[in-house]
């Protein structure tokens, strides 16, 4: 990192992986709570919930806040077998916390409660239903899946739950976008799910149509509006919906950002600009500024997933407008071109054919992607870009270039030709960068590039034989 604060994209640890991250402000912090994916992990979420936060005032800073539950506190888990996914956490009237989570394939809703929003939060129950039966568990209950929670102005408490098809032949009864209230206690059905958003098979001819719900609910009110922020069916979109009703008469509104900038100036899924998966976030106002909080996809699987953020604008009119994946996110302005930085901020990513989605048998060895050295947790532990071959191309957004500059870049592997330095991904090369290395240690290639002054993204693409991983790169600036 450079001298100077700062904060990138991923902004926490790059050892870290908090996938399905829900901003709350909870007084003078901001709180990310989320699913926990592995390093290396072969299923999603598969480590103990943690939670991170930061002043309101100070982005640049996140507090590891340790574990806040345990997939073994819930009595259905007491072996741990299950994972814990995607939660919500909400400030009851009460005063106390409540978190919501279902257990990977298990039918019903758990919730925890606590007194602050970080202390480690205790099993109370599932939710149910007045009779006691849990919610999920009726016949003619559907699938209750990503959890998210409101409790609105006159004390409501609405939980929006479930999942759809993505595909025809997934459609059947049990999933469903839906709506439950909620008695004071926060864990019985005041009034019976309701269908929510429409699925695949009931957006045809609607504003929703190609766009339909698929998972990752998120609620949000906003003035009088409510924001419903939800993954459509093509899976890399973060999507909304509004209305002037909680629970009824939403209307589509566009996507908030979506991975690889698809949608983005009409850029399309072939001209994705990082590699697909699934996306989960939320929006939240932080000192005055709104922010979208989302994740990426890392290791050639779904498994691995970082958390990312961007600052949004929302228009007079309620609108907002898709923001491009950056390298600088929560920075506040341009990263300073002066320093270290990890070459896994990489906010675009891509093999000379292009992206795919993020998968061992799609990506077949044939593309770039960023993973870890060494175990989860492992102290040591460094993430860095594997499997660099000809045509690869990395590239950072955005950075504050003075002119001329010394640049250093660190690789290891076996592979002999020239890194390009652009300040545009189709642009002029600034300079050639001949690199020749055989080795398993990590070596360091030196350059002079006069960088086009002012904000630019930098790229950085390899032309040549075998293959090399990058680990950081420098730039060195002598006036400083």
């Amino acid at each position: 990192m450079n001298k100077q604060k700062q904060i990138y994209n991923p902004f926490l640890p790059l050892s870290e992986y908090i996938p399905d991250g829900e901003p709350h402000v909870f007084g003078d912090r901001v709180y990310l709570f989320g699913s926990h994916d592995r390093a290396g992990g072969d299923r999603y979420c598969m480590n103990d919930y943690v939670a991170y936060s930061a002043m309101t005032t100070n982005l640049k800073e996140w507090k590891y806040e340790g574990i806040i539950y345990r997939k073994n506190q819930d009595p259905r888990n007491a072996d741990g077998s299950h994972c814990l996914w995607a939660p919500d956490v909400v400030r009851g009237s009460d005063g106390r916390y409540y978190l919501y989570y279902c257990l990977d394939t298990l039918p019903e809703l758990g919730v925890a409660v606590c007194d602050t929003p970080t202390g480690e939060y205790q099993y109370l129950d599932l939710v149910r239903y007045k009779d006691g039966t849990p919610l999920g568990t009726r016949p003619t209950d559907y699938i209750q899946f990503d959890p998210a929670v409101l409790v609105d102005d006159d004390g409501e408490v609405y939980l929006f739950s479930g999942n759809g098809p993505k595909h025809v032949k997934e459609i059947y009864p049990p999933k469903y976008s839906q709506i439950i209230v909620l008695e004071q206690d926060m864990i019985t059905v005041k009034r019976e799910p309701e269908k929510f958003l429409p699925i695949l098979h009931e957006g045809i001819e609607t504003e929703f149509e190609g766009h339909e719900f698929f998972e990752a609910s998120s609620i949000r009110k906003i003035k009088d509006i409510y924001y419903f922020v939800y993954s459509d069916i093509v899976t890399h979109s973060l999507c909304y919906a509004t209305s002037r009703f909680p629970d009824h008469g939403y209307h589509y509104r566009g996507a908030i950002v979506a991975l690889g900038d698809i949608g983005l100036k009409g850029r399309t899924k072939a001209q994705a600009l990082n590699y697909l998966g699934n996306i989960h976030g939320g929006i939240e106002r932080i000192n005055n500024e709104w922010y979208v909080f989302y994740h990426r996809q890392t290791n050639q699987t779904q498994f691995s997933r970082q958390a990312c953020a961007e600052k949004i604008e929302i228009n007079k009119n309620g609108t907002i407008k898709q923001v491009e994946m950056t390298s600088c996110g929560l920075n506040g302005q341009p990263l300073t071109a002066d320093g270290v930085y990890p070459a896994a901020i990489a906010c675009n990513l891509m093999s000379q054919h292009g992206c795919c989605f993020s998968d061992l048998v799609v990506m077949a060895g044939q593309h770039p992607y960023i993973t870890q050295e060494g175990e989860d947790d492992q102290e040591g532990a460094y993430v860095y870009i594997k499997n660099i071959q000809k045509g690869t191309m990395l590239g950072y957004k955005y950075f504050a270039f003075q002119g001329e500059t010394a640049l250093s870049i660190w690789v290891r592997g076996k592979g002999e030709g020239v890194f390009y330095i652009r300040n545009q991904k189709n642009g002029k090369n600034l300079v050639a960068v001949p690199v020749k290395a055989d080795t398993e240690q990590w070596m360091k290639i030196n350059a002079r590039v006069n960088f086009l002054k002012g904000k630019y993204p930098l790229y950085i693409q390899y032309q040549g034989k075998g293959i090399l991983d990058v680990r950081e790169f420098e730039f060195v600036n002598e006036s400083r």
